[in-house]
Formats: C-alpha cells, sequence, structure tokens
C-alpha cells in the first residue's frame, strides 16, 4: 500500500523517490498535528478540580451579599403605561421626504437624500461614467445591491425625459461651429472586427470607459486574437451589460496568431495567457525527447494538459 502511495505521488508530481518520502513524512506530520490534540483530549479527559467545604461556604455568603445589593426589578402595569411620556416625532425614525429625481443626472448627495446607502450611489455614479444610461424607471434595477423594497419607494419619483425632450436635446444645433469634436464618441456603434479594433471603437459601447477598453486589448494581444466571441466572458471585470454589448457589436473576421508548437521555446508558449511556466517547460521537454508534435492530440500524452485545455489551444498551435 505505501509502495503504491509512492508510486502515485511521483507519478503525479515528477519527484524522486527521497523527494516522495519526504512528502509522505511531512503530510504525516501535518495529519498529526491537526488531528493529534483533538484524540489526546477525548482519551485523557481533564479531571475537574475539588472545592473544599470551606471554599464552598465563602461563595455562599458571598452570594448572599450580592443579592441583597441587587436591586428589584420594576413592575410595569397599564398605569404606568399611562403615565409614561409619549414618543416624540424626532425620537422615532423618519424616512427622507423624497422629491422627483432623474437617476442620469442627479448627484451622490441627492441619492443619499433620498435615503439610498452611499456605495450604491457611487455604483450608479460609476455605472453612468462608462456609458450606462436608464431609458426607463425599471432600468435602475439593473444596479446591483438596491433592495427592492428602496426602489419601490422611489419609483414614483423617478423622472426621465420623454423621446421627445430626448430628441430636441441631443438634436444638432442651427450653427455647425458649435458641434463639439467629442460628439463623433457618442455616435451610435457599427460592427467591428474585434482582433484589429483600437479602444477608440471600445469605448463607444455601453459599459465600456478608457480603462476596461485596454484591459480588452491587452487581453487580445496576450491571446494573439480572439477565436470566438465566448472568449469575451475570460476578460476579467467584464458585467453582463459589457458582455452583452461586445456580443453584439464585436465580430470575429481576422484569424488569430498561431505559435509554431515545434519550434518555439518554453518563454515563448509561456506567454500565452492559457498556459503556466511549468506547463510551457513540459511541452518543450515532450518535444525534446519524443520528436516534433504531428497534431494537438499528442499533447494528450502529457499528463498535465487535460482535453479541455488542448482543446482550447488548439486553434492557437502551429504544426
Amino acid at each position: 500500500m505505501f509502495q503504491r502511495l509512492l508510486f502515485a505521488i511521483r507519478d503525479e508530481f515528477g519527484v524522486s523517490r527521497s523527494q516522495a518520502r519526504g512528502f509522505m513524512v511531512l503530510a504525516t506530520l501535518m495529519i498529526l498535528s491537526w488531528f493529534g490534540p483533538f484524540v489526546v483530549g477525548r482519551l485523557l479527559p481533564l479531571s475537574s478540580p475539588e472545592i473544599n467545604q470551606a471554599d464552598r461556604q465563602t461563595a455562599d455568603s458571598l452570594v448572599a451579599v450580592l443579592e441583597t445589593l441587587q436591586p428589584e426589578k420594576p413592575t410595569y402595569s397599564s398605569k404606568n403605561y399611562a403615565n409614561s411620556p409619549a414618543k416624540t416625532p424626532e425620537s422615532t425614525h423618519e424616512l427622507p421626504e423624497l422629491f422627483p429625481f432623474d437617476p442620469n443626472t442627479a448627484t451622490v448627495q441627492q441619492f443619499q437624500a433620498l435615503g439610498m446607502p452611499t456605495f450604491i450611489a457611487e455604483r450608479i455614479e460609476k455605472y453612468r461614467s462608462k456609458g450606462g444610461n436608464f431609458r426607463k424607471k425599471e432600468d435602475l434595477q439593473r444596479i446591483y445591491g438596491l433592495q427592492p423594497t428602496l426602489y419601490e419607494r422611489l419609483e414614483p419619483y423617478i423622472s426621465l425625459p420623454t423621446p421627445k425632450e430626448t430628441n430636441a436635446a441631443t438634436a444638432a444645433p442651427s450653427s455647425p461651429l458649435l458641434v463639439p469634436p467629442a460628439f463623433a464618441k457618442n455616435a451610435a456603434p457599427a460592427p467591428f472586427d474585434i482582433n484589429t479594433a483600437d479602444t477608440s471603437q471600445l469605448i463607444r459601447l455601453k459599459g465600456i470607459g478608457s480603462k476596461l477598453a485596454t484591459r480588452i486589448v491587452k487581453f487580445r494581444d496576450g491571446l494573439g486574437g480572439f477565436n470566438t466571441t465566448a472568449q469575451y466572458s475570460e476578460i476579467f471585470g467584464l458585467d453582463s451589460l459589457a458582455l452583452s454589448e461586445l456580443k453584439r457589436w464585436a465580430v470575429v473576421r481576422t484569424p488569430v496568431q498561431k505559435i509554431n508548437i515545434n519550434t518555439a521555446s518554453a518563454e515563448d508558449i509561456d506567454r500565452h495567457p492559457y498556459l503556466s511556466k511549468r506547463q510551457a517547460e513540459i511541452i518543450v521537454r515532450y518535444r525534446e525527447q519524443h520528436g516534433a508534435y504531428k497534431s494537438a492530440q499528442e499533447l494528450l500524452n502529457i499528463k498535465i494538459l487535460d482535453e479541455k485545455l488542448v482543446k482550447k489551444m488548439e486553434p492557437y498551435w502551429a504544426f
């Protein structure tokens, strides 16, 4: 049994026989340190100390003295309640006075005055700074953490501009000289190739600011390009709004950049975000021992690479 366990450890981690024995000793010591005190406590229960008669008499006398010093508990009756002062408005928690507000323009202070927690107000402001917009009252419920009871109180006071007012506000002025240069940023997006897009195209999408656009481009370049739109969900910090906008407008047209697995070094392979440094080194070592790879299926012979990872990396290999 012990020899089989040693062989399993050596086969799994690729260590020598002495290192496997050391691992077993260390694991045994850790188990003993964790469960040893519990077992000793169960087998050797602590004996309770005996109290002599003199100490008992002293304790009883102290309890009797404390009972004489303790004040009597007051009794309450309907007469007491009748004579008690009525609660004033200042002693009760009053709800804040509500007023009409536009969630697209209200400040954090105004949200707080409506009884909204500070972190929710700041979350709304952050959502708007990334291009988010509230087109109807129900859109406010998309803010994570907003309680349904609070929304029900605020819903009658949400004041959004009508479509006519919105069109009039966004209509072009009579003089073309008054059109700001940044107005083109708010233009309606059009489908674009995600593998050749820059940050200026990405920030036109709802929920994507300059910081998130830079992160998307950096992740794409690390991959060597997106192979499918399903990879968008792997981008860190992408919420549901930004993800839906990417899947709607960002399409995959340009093929990905491939890595020649039979000539690339371990450092070149390690640059890909899907692989670790150890995996890259073992891929190169296996190639040096068994010759060039002919297909991605041969990578399944490497035990630290599972079928899911091999299939995920297959579009990025060149043989």
